[in-house]
């Protein structure tokens, strides 16, 4: 592990008896004559990471210093101990790393240099949809179908599983690998055999889910990457990155009564997005954290991604080794764990001297207020109070129409509305009705409060005679099993499922785009009225477009929240002033009638204990009937199936040499896609379905493949073929080049022809044109999708030009040997005088390219008239410049195994 140590810090440390090898912190401190005392704990583990990975290359002394110092725009090289993956961005980093074997064979190298050098979990979470719900049989149906769905997808795992070493597989039904990875894959401190001495360090890891973070309220450092960037740290490469600037939340005081954790992390997203966070750490200090479980850490860090943030990071302390035993991890790893920590001056205490941040928030946790948050972003917070006003002022720019031909855009009737028969009775559909209610996704289902919190509701609504109304979409989708095992302990599953949210998974589900399809029924009213229809989801993302494709509107809440809604079965409800619904005696009952207390919830709480984990956990990696029976594959190579659908190789190596060739400046491109602010990557790959009509689902047919067999987007990404049609096809999408239109339309210049994004980026490829993506502010926002970045570098973008990008689309452009380009501070298209119709030439690549060099853009207009201006080149560091140089990470990788 350590190849060089220049300040002497290498040491033994016994525990009960057993020595390990470590990098001493406080060694190093008098070694150096820095003082680490008030230095955030989130650095110091990072400082560890390097002291330990000294190897004069990627980790020099100098790095070491400068990072002990919180020196600015300084790169440094930071080792992961291991990785993280869900199956939506696994699958093609598997698939990824099967091609780079082809690849090194037609080389002449070894492709079994091509092989994980740190451990590498997979957790198969996000495949499973919502296709059957309310019933007691939902989580067999649509487990059942999911194998069906994903069978290729599947075999081709359970290959890699025997291929790739140090690779393990949770097979599907288990849980979300967030909420797995908190209560089972974490160590908090790591042990391993090197060169004959047992080392004790640190975890450290990435995933390649943004909300990898999740793992920060466990004392963990590690945030979510690329699937690209993955792929380099599962193969050695540590991961460039520039010396973070901290900045530290101050939590004080308790929530008060009728507040949740979720209400916590919707308020400390809202502040952190006004703050701006973008490319920082965020670590919680302060008395108030001392109170907080783990679980509610969790939920917290989980959002770090929504808050801007790398991470929001939790230091370990009494609270963490109380979690660590409820959750089952051995008596002897909790002592060695504590044992570690303190000595390394990494244990939180409530004595411990505050450490000093380059700025700082506050926030009193008396004062967090139940809230809400929507209608498409999640840093959009609503006190719950306002939540129906907040509704009314939302729904106009809801009611805007866009036409397929670009035609200019209708308004929808702001009362326009369905009668649909039900039991000789009936109901009205209106907009702001809530069709879909979801209790899903990692951020709360791994939290036992908020999830007894929801059966309590359930309980308390049943008892009193309530019901769901009749045209919401229920279901309860846990992030692991455990959390089946203390509902039905405190027995508030029969409640729940007497409201609809039966078991319908263990998986990501709504939150991902896997709502499944609205009864045939409610989605023909909304189709047929051009209703603006609504979804509350106990989930982190809700971005247009992401959670059904037929729902406008999408609204973030605690998981109580999500039952209440259900009830409710509108937006245009006042939960505090309007009743929820009428007791058998036909009295109006009120939101404040069936909400739990804090001490009925914690009484519930009690009743979760570490024999479920345990029970659980012993058989996780085994699998159900149905993946035991699936074909194992074997061999060193992967026999790639011509009529596969799902698996393909993929043709980023083909025709690759040995040598990288010279770069070249862009010469005439056009505009693909001319955006606004806040594109996120589901606007580019979207994860959802795939319409029928779209030139993914026309790929489809044309291959054979019923519209039932689909699947979604996300389950594909093994396919290049379908995910380079379905790039900027999301169906919310809205290029300035085609005004009036939604979805994957563009313009082809300079006739102006309407066309498809896809269509247009193969003729552009035969006119032999480069293409270029123009984008306001924070493009590339959202979950960290390797697609969104593989996608245009196939449609043939050779640069994007933007305002501002997110941390991990901005180094997934890198990897894809694509040029990130931004532009000056207070310059935007729009003051440039920038239409999109131009041709551009990009100057300055070919000759001196360096991190952040100023790149020169000429513009030139039909008329021949041509403006100039200058952008900062967004290759941040060395390490990066050296990807591009190569057209690509893998590219850099594949030649240096050679």
């Amino acid at each position: 592990m350590t190849r060089r140590d220049s300040f002497k810090c290498r040491q033994p440390l016994t525990v009960d008896g057993k020595s390990y090898e470590i990098v001493s912190l406080p060694a190093f401190a008098k070694s150096s004559g820095i003082d680490l005392t008030n230095l955030p704990y989130s650095i110091k583990v990072l400082l560890e990471n390097l002291l330990r990975h000294e190897d004069g290359r990627f980790v020099k002394a100098a790095d070491i210093q400068a990072l002990a110092s919180q020196a600015e725009d300084k790169e440094i090289a930071f080792t992961p101990a291991r990785v993280l993956m869900q199956d939506f961005t696994g699958v093609p980093a598997i698939v990824d790393l099967a091609a780079m074997r082809d690849a090194m064979k037609k080389l002449g190298g070894n492709p079994e240099k091509i092989n994980p050098l740190v451990p590498v979990d997979l957790v198969i979470d996000h495949s499973v949809q919502v296709d059957q719900f309310a019933t007691a049989d939902s989580f067999a149906f649509n487990t059942g179908v999911e194998y069906e769905r994903n069978r290729e997808r599947y075999v081709f795992l359970r290959w890699g599983q025997k291929a790739f070493r140090d690779f393990r597989v949770v097979p599907p039904g288990a849980g979300i690998c967030h909420q797995v990875n908190l209560e089972y894959l974490a160590g908090v401190v790591l042990t391993r055999m090197v060169d004959g001495k047992l080392w004790a360090f640190p975890d450290t890891l990435v995933g390649t889910d943004s909300h990898t973070v999740m793992i920060n309220g466990l004392g963990v450092l590690g945030w979510g990457v690329g699937g690209i960037e993955a792929e380099a740290a599962m193969l050695g490469q540590p991961s460039s990155m520039l010396i973070p600037e901290v900045i530290g939340f101050r939590l004080m005081g308790k929530l008060k009564e009728g507040t949740t954790a979720t209400d916590i992390v919707l308020t400390v997203t809202e502040m952190l997005r006004k703050k701006g966070v973008v490319g920082k750490f965020v670590e919680f200090y302060g008395p108030g954290i001392s109170s907080l479980p783990v679980a509610d850490r969790a939920t917290i860090g989980n959002m770090a991604p929504e808050y801007g943030a790398t991470m929001g990071f939790f230091p370990v302390d009494a609270q963490t080794l109380k979690y660590l035993a409820l959750t089952n991890r051995s008596p002897d790893h909790i002592k060695l764990v504590e044992h570690y920590l303190r000595a390394q001056g990494l244990f939180r205490t409530e004595d411990a001297i505050e450490p000093v941040f380059a700025d700082t928030l506050k926030l009193d946790l008396s004062d967090v207020e139940p809230s809400m948050a929507g209608p498409k972003r999640p840093q959009d917070r609503v006190a719950l109070k306002n939540v129906k006003a907040s509704w009314k002022e939302a729904l106009p720019p809801l009611l805007e129409k866009k036409t397929k031909g670009g035609g200019a855009p209708t308004r929808i009737p702001a009362d326009a509305k369905a009668h649909i028969a039900n039991n000789g009775s009936g109901y009205d559909l209106t907009h702001g009705s809530v069709v879909i209610a979801a209790i899903t996704s990692c951020t709360n289902t791994s939290n036992p409060s908020v999830m007894i919190g929801a059966g309590l509701v359930a309980k308390k609504a049943v008892e009193k005679g309530l019901q769901r109304k009749p045209w919401v979409k229920t279901s309860l989708a846990p992030g692991s099993k455990v959390v089946t095992d203390y509902l039905e302990a405190t027995g508030l599953q029969t409640y729940l499922n007497q409201l609809g949210f039966n078991l319908v998974g263990y998986g990501c589900t709504t939150c991902i785009g896997n709502s499944g399809p609205l009864p045939e029924t409610i989605g023909q009213a909304v189709k047929d009225h051009d209703l603006v229809v609504s979804a509350v989801l106990s989930g982190n993302r809700n971005f247009e477009g992401r959670i059904n494709s037929q729902v406008k509107a999408n609204y973030l809440a605690s998981p109580p929240l999500v039952v209440a809604y259900a009830l409710a079965g509108h937006m245009d409800f006042d939960p505090f002033k309007d009743p929820i619904g009428t007791d058998r005696d036909a009295k109006p009952l009120y939101l404040k009638d069936i909400w739990p207390t804090s001490e009925e919830v914690q009484q519930a709480v009690q009743k979760v204990d570490r024999t479920m984990f345990a029970k659980e956990y012993a058989v996780i990696f085994n699998g159900d009937d149905k993946w035991k029976a699936l074909p194992s594959p074997s061999g060193q190579l992967f026999s790639w199936q011509s009529t596969s659908t799902y698996v393909k190789n993929p043709p980023y190596f083909d025709g690759m040499s040995k040598s990288p060739t010279n770069l070249s400046d862009i010469k005439n491109a056009r505009v693909l896609a001319l955006l606004g602010d806040s594109v996120t990557t589901d606007h580019i790959s979207p994860a959802g379905s795939i319409p029928k009509d779209s030139p993914a689902g026309q790929f489809l047919l044309g291959r054979g493949v019923d519209q039932k067999d689909f699947n979604s987007y996300g389950a594909r990404r093994g396919n290049d073929d379908v995910m380079v049609r379905g790039t900027f096809a999301n169906i919310r999408l809205k290029n300035l080049l085609a005004p009036g239109t939604e979805g994957g339309c563009t313009v082809h210049l300079p006739e102006k022809s309407l066309t498809t994004i896809f269509e247009a980026s193969v003729q552009y490829r035969m006119e032999g044109v480069p293409l270029i993506v123009i984008a306001g502010q924070e493009y590339g926002s959202g979950s960290s999708r390797d697609w969104a970045a593989k996608g245009p570098a196939l449609l043939g973008v050779k640069a994007v030009l933007a305002e501002s990008y997110e941390r991990i689309h901005r180094s997934n452009l890198v990897g894809m040997g694509i040029l990130p380009l931004q532009f000056k501070a207070g310059e935007t298209r729009e003051s440039l005088g920038l239409s999109g119709e131009e041709l551009f030439s990009i100057s300055g690549i070919a000759n001196d390219l360096r991190p952040k060099k100023v790149v020169g853009v000429k513009a030139s207009e039909v008329s021949g008239k041509s403006r100039m201006f200058q952008t900062i080149l967004r290759i941040d560091t060395p390490e990066e410049l050296e990807y591009y140089k190569h057209g690509g990470i893998l590219h850099y990788v594949l030649r240096n195994l050679v």
